[in-house]
């Protein structure tokens, strides 16, 4: 089980809010990129901008999160080796200049580079984000505290929405979203921290110390001294040891039917419900009554999490999720179906969350943001699969296809996730762990 800073009530409380602070505004502008494709994507749909169908609509999307697969493999790694810090400017600085790519493209082959490139730094930011929150939370309120950072990444998706709605051109949509590039790198390169943990797992106890005294908090005394990764491998296969790999593959196989639903949904949400009836304003306004309800489900499932356990929560999520997406599939009066949306943005997104909570919270120090990152990376192949799965079904014009495909991913991920939780009270009996541990893993 992994250590952790014990950090005073004034002193480590203020730390901490700077750094979940620091960290939301980057992932609110994750958000913001993540989700203005899908966004602008109705418009540019009906002008045929660059050329684009529903087809290449979602090939362009999978290019993006062909790029998100790459960042999320490559960024725990990275961000073990050079520091969670190092890790959350760059990508930052990478999806806000691929923006510009984007918003200048004057081809299709070059707008989707843009949304490759852009792909490269979303991954790579939200697992090294997670894993520092991770790193200066309070004991057993990690779930929570993860929670409340994903909540950035929704209101990134109602800014998106607003955005396009504003605008009415993509372009300048884009162009929008290279504003991290002069916001959130700069103060990020200013005021965020590193983590001391990493800092300690890597033995540089001199530096963690002056940056424990300069935030006026003190270092727990460790019962033993951690070693750092020998190589860039050892703390990817110690995910395989002892044991661990049966769970380390089930968390992977949930989040491949997780962010399929996510980066699926997310697309192609505006397009499926135009298609089904709706208008083009209604359609984007979904955008924003999902994400609202994602954030509402992330403060409830992170406190619900904290309290119960990672694995019953998400797994329950995702099967309301199921529900709620096949409900979408049927016409029904508009502010039903903005209840149902809403409701579904609820229990959607923070079923995702819920699972890097869980793998971030059974992870040690020194091999934490690989955990992260490979379960979100293992899980960009969905991510992959998702936007071009709902481009070929709304190429066939069936929108009841692509909502049925979409619940079955939740139904998947529901299973795989559940197991995590057999496994885990197989692993690990009552007597040998705390009662606290227990509750706060799942």
């Amino acid at each position: 089980m992994s250590s952790s800073l014990a950090l005073p009530a004034r002193g480590g409380s203020r730390l901490a809010a700077l750094v979940v602070g620091l960290c939301w505004l980057v992932v609110l502008f994750d958000g913001l990129d993540m989700f203005i494709y899908g966004s602008v994507l109705p418009h540019m749909l009906e002008t045929k901008a660059l050329g684009i169908d529903p087809g290449k609509a979602g090939d362009v999307g999978s290019w993006a999160t062909f790029g998100m697969l790459i960042g999320a493999l490559s960024s725990g790694t990275v961000s073990d080796r050079v520091g969670r810090r190092k890790t959350i400017i760059a990508s930052t600085a990478v999806f806000s200049l691929a923006s510009a790519v984007c918003a200048a493209a004057g081809s299709l082959g070059v707008f989707g580079l843009g949304r490759f490139l852009a792909g490269l730094g979303l991954g790579g930011l939200l697992p090294s984000a997670i894993t520092m929150v991770t790193e200066y939370a309070p004991r057993g309120r990690r779930a929570l505290i993860v929670g409340s950072l994903m909540t950035a990444h929704q209101a990134g998706g109602i800014v998106a929405g607003f955005v396009a709605l504003g605008t009415g051109d993509w372009r300048v949509s884009f162009w929008i979203c290279v504003t991290p590039l002069f916001i959130g790198v700069p103060l990020a390169a200013a005021f965020l921290p590193e983590s001391m943990a990493f800092l300690q797992a890597k033995g540089r106890t001199e530096e963690a110390r002056a940056l424990a005294e300069h935030h006026g908090v003190d270092l727990a005394a460790r019962a033993e001294e951690r070693r750092a990764a020998a190589d860039r491998f050892s703390a990817l296969t110690a995910l395989f040891r002892g044991g661990r790999w049966v769970q380390t593959l089930l968390f992977w196989i949930a989040s491949f039917g997780g962010l399929l639903l996510v980066y699926g949904v997310s697309q192609w949400l505006p397009s499926l419900m135009k298609a089904n009836g709706y208008n083009l304003g209604s359609s984007i306004g979904f955008v924003i009554v999902i994400n609202l309800g994602g954030i509402v489900g992330m403060l409830i499932g992170g406190r619900l999490t904290d309290r119960f356990g990672g694995s019953v929560i998400s797994a329950i999520w995702f099967g309301a999720t199921a529900v709620g997406i096949y409900s979408l599939s049927v016409r029904m009066p508009l502010p039903l179906t903005y209840t149902v949306v809403f409701l579904t943005g609820l229990f959607l997104f923070s079923a995702q969350a819920m699972i890097y909570a869980t793998v971030a919270h059974r992870s040690d120090d020194d091999n934490r943001a690989t955990a992260v990152g490979w379960t979100s990376g293992m899980g960009r192949f969905g991510a992959v699969f998702g936007p071009w799965l709902g481009g070929r079904l709304l190429a066939t014009g069936s929108t009841t296809a692509g909502f049925t495909a979409f619940a079955l991913a939740g139904v998947f991920s529901l299973v795989f996730v559940g197991l995590t939780g057999l496994r885990r009270v197989k692993e690990t009996p009552p007597s040998s762990v705390p009662r606290q541990e227990l509750t706060a893993t799942g």
